[in-house]
């Protein structure tokens, strides 16, 4: 019995830390950074002002703290905002939509290993709150559940654009969560593993999948066969990680919450506490979307450079400090990933919808199929005949340009209208 009750301790130590005081801070965070990215890309100032007003007490200045209590500001403004609930609205609907988004985006966080092992005192605990062996079928399961919420939102609001917005949401997701799946399967199938944990153990002892230069915390040249397997992954990793912009509704795939065309989209109808939810829905599915690529493509937790073994038998005070320095690693990959989610937003404009289906569809699912038979063909080069690979080679060119052929063919040529 006591043991048991020191392991639920810890669970839940583990969630309230990585969860709560870890990862939710990351999102006023990422809102501060998206106000000044946009404001260095726009030639602006971005927050500045918004501080402890020290001139109402009867001192000379101010406390702005160039503008980092604008996210404590926003959260203030939203929570103290009239709650308002239109007459028209299915009201049980209306109220369930927004926790149907921004729940499935924190659980998703159970399976994300944050760091190496830490030792306390010869205890030893993984930084990470559920080391499942499915991990990324997991958060996949779990994320898609997301779209519930938007859908719920467009419907229950019983409002044009709000419905075409939830539409356009379902439909977006159903089509690059197609080109997602494809796109992990040449990943899974060079690690061997679906925990997430060994993934990125894998990656600390032989190199990072996309910068294999070290095996054995020795650095060097990796062997032909990984090598080659960098093309793969590589595809997978600009189609997994372009997905998960759509995933995510995140620009240039916002045409759910497109406001030249559709107000506001699903959450036209919301205010106050609700309509942060989807935000605060946003922001934690980016990132989560960006944690799960640094795991999967970029070495997780990893420092790499062979680095890892070292880093990992610091110890203070009998407390192993290794896991600690690794979680660091994490987040500062972490927190670059997230910049570049806000720099895409503010360099790319907006695809139309006709051209994110295409993409989808005719481009990326294609593309990920062949990336997959690719990765195969590659893994199994060591063990097949040079013949029996020269004639794999030759059928998968073939059917690469015979499925760029149908996909050009098939196209529609646009229509010109004349006056």
């Amino acid at each position: 019995m006591p043991d048991l009750l020191i392991q639920l301790a810890i669970i839940i130590t583990k969630i309230v830390v990585l969860t709560f005081i870890v990862v939710l801070p990351l999102v006023p965070v990422s809102v501060y950074f998206e106000r000044r990215f946009s404001a260095v890309i726009q030639d602006r100032v971005g927050p500045n002002r918004v501080g402890i007003p020290f001139t109402l007490l009867g001192f000379k200045k101010d406390f702005h703290f160039f503008g980092l209590i604008q996210p404590i500001a926003d959260g203030l403004k939203l929570f103290l905002k009239e709650d308002f609930t239109p007459a028209h609205v299915r009201k049980a609907f209306y109220w369930l939509a927004p926790a149907l988004t921004v729940v499935p985006a924190l659980i998703t966080v159970c399976v994300v290993p944050f760091g190496s092992p830490i030792s306390i005192f010869g205890h030893t605990e993984k930084l990470v709150i559920a080391d499942l062996d499915i991990g990324p079928l997991f958060i996949f399961s779990v994320a898609s559940l997301s779209v519930y919420g938007i859908t719920l939102a467009g419907w229950a609001s019983n409002s044009k654009f709000p419905f075409i917005g939830g539409v356009r949401s379902t439909a977006q997701m159903i089509s690059y969560e197609i080109a997602l799946g494809l796109s992990i399967i040449p990943v899974l199938l060079f690690y061997g593993d679906l925990n997430l944990s060994k993934i990125v153990q894998f990656q600390a002892d032989n190199g990072w999948l996309l910068l294999p230069f070290w095996k054995n915390g020795q650095l060097g040249h990796a062997d032909l066969n990984t090598l080659l397997y960098w093309i793969p992954a590589f595809i997978a990793f600009l189609i997994f990680t372009i997905s998960i912009f759509a995933e995510t509704n995140r620009m240039p795939f916002d045409l759910p919450e497109c406001e030249t065309e559709l107000v506001g989209g699903y959450h036209t109808e919301y205010s106050s506490m609700k309509f942060a939810m989807f935000f605060m829905g946003e922001y934690a599915a980016m990132v989560i979307g960006s944690a799960l690529i640094i795991t999967l493509f970029l070495g997780g937790w990893s420092v790499g450079f062979g680095l890892d073994a070292y880093i990992a038998k610091f110890e203070i005070f009998g407390i192993g400090i290794g896991g600690f320095i690794h979680m660091g690693c994490f987040l500062t990959k972490l927190i670059a990933f997230i910049l570049f989610f806000i720099l895409v937003r503010w360099t790319v404009p907006r695809f139309r919808y006709d051209q994110l289906m295409k993409l989808g569809w005719v481009v990326f699912f294609e593309a990920a199929l062949i990336n997959v038979f690719l990765a195969a063909l590659i893994l199994a080069a060591p063990q097949l005949k040079g013949v029996i690979i020269g004639i794999g080679s030759v059928l998968l060119i073939a059917v690469t340009f015979a499925v760029i052929w149908v996909a050009k063919v098939s196209e529609e040529t646009p229509k010109v209208l004349r006056a």
